[in-house]
């Protein structure tokens, strides 16, 4: 086959093509045109591949081909309104579905951290295991206090980022095991629930929420909403409802990874607090307000923008104009 016969032939459908899949508005007529093209290219690329496969206009090709195969198929760009649809409905009411199972995350992430703290500060020879006396009193006034002082504040800021971040991952893609999530959920409690017996024993109470209470509320809530957005998936592929378990799965996989976006934008917040505002020298009361302010704005988010999506009965699932959908029961 000649190649550049075939280039001169074609040109003028394969222009046709890339305009109409361009084309923001497409009548019927012109739906059917771009039908009938893309069947035409497509033949025209086999052609290519298996006569005389130039790398050139097979790359030419396939990214038309691809373009125009996303418009027949219904698969949205990127664009303005699908990035703000996201933020004004499918986050926040992702994060509603999942409101109680956050609150419940966090309940018991409560109670452990106190079972923790308290065994700690009650259980000498459990305190002893951890240092003697001395190095657990300079690491509650030193090292704990200087752990928000290392690099410069906007890599110490990152760092705490890109941790928490792949926490929040970590408990989001392990959801279907229904353990990892907890396994997370019971080290962060532990862990927490450690310093706390040792700052407070050996610093005050009051020495240790400062410090801890800025960034930890919104770094916190963002792992209760990742070990809640995990654990649903692990639900669904227990109780399926109508659909089918592979799409019940599916569904709440991909409502899992919409709230994990809104957990790192969270921990990027959190990040900046922890590198910025905790080891500042402004007062404890500022710095806890902020900590306080964006918990609470994620809340009102959540409960206002999510209460009125589902109240309008929207759907949360980013996949739902992907085509990929069958009927269920019930």
């Amino acid at each position: 086959m000649d190649i550049d016969v075939l280039r001169v032939s074609g040109k003028t459908e394969w222009k046709r093509l890339d305009e109409l899949t361009r084309t923001r508005n497409l009548s019927g007529e012109d739906i059917d045109e771009l039908d009938r093209l893309y069947r035409s290219a497509t033949t025209d690329l086999a052609r290519v591949r298996t006569s005389s496969p130039d790398p050139d206009l097979i790359a030419d090709l396939s990214r038309t081909l691809s373009a125009a195969r996303g418009r027949l198929a219904g698969t949205g760009s990127l664009t303005g309104a699908a990035i703000a649809r996201f933020f004004r409905v499918s986050l926040p009411l992702t994060l509603y579905q999942i409101r109680w199972g956050t609150l419940a995350v966090a309940a018991v992430f409560v109670v452990l951290g106190a079972i923790q703290a308290h065994y700690l500060m009650t259980t000498p020879d459990a305190m002893n295991e951890l240092g003697t006396p001395e190095q657990l009193r300079n690491y509650a006034h030193t090292y704990f206090v200087e752990y928000y002082h290392q690099d410069t504040h906007a890599e110490f800021g990152l760092s705490v980022w890109a941790n928490n971040a792949w926490i929040a991952l970590q408990a989001v893609a392990t959801g279907i095991t229904g353990v990892y999530p907890l396994m997370i959920l019971w080290r962060n409690a532990t862990g927490v629930g450690d310093a706390a017996g040792i700052v407070i024993t050996y610093g005050g109470p009051w020495h240790f929420f400062r410090f801890i209470l800025p960034h930890g509320l919104p770094e916190l809530t963002a792992v209760f909403i990742s070990v809640a957005a995990g654990l649903r998936v692990f639900w669904a592929l227990l109780v399926p409802g109508a659909a089918t378990r592979f799409q019940a799965v599916g569904v709440a996989a991909r409502s899992s990874m919409t709230a994990a976006v809104g957990c790192a934008i969270l921990l990027a917040g959190s990040g900046v607090l922890e590198g910025f505002v905790t080891p500042s020298q402004l007062p404890d009361a500022v710095k806890i307000s902020l900590g306080v302010t964006m918990t609470a704005a994620v809340w009102a988010y959540t409960l206002i923008l999510g209460r009125r999506a589902h109240a309008a009965g929207e759907n949360a699932d980013v996949g739902v104009d992907s085509g990929y959908y069958q009927p269920v029961a019930g």
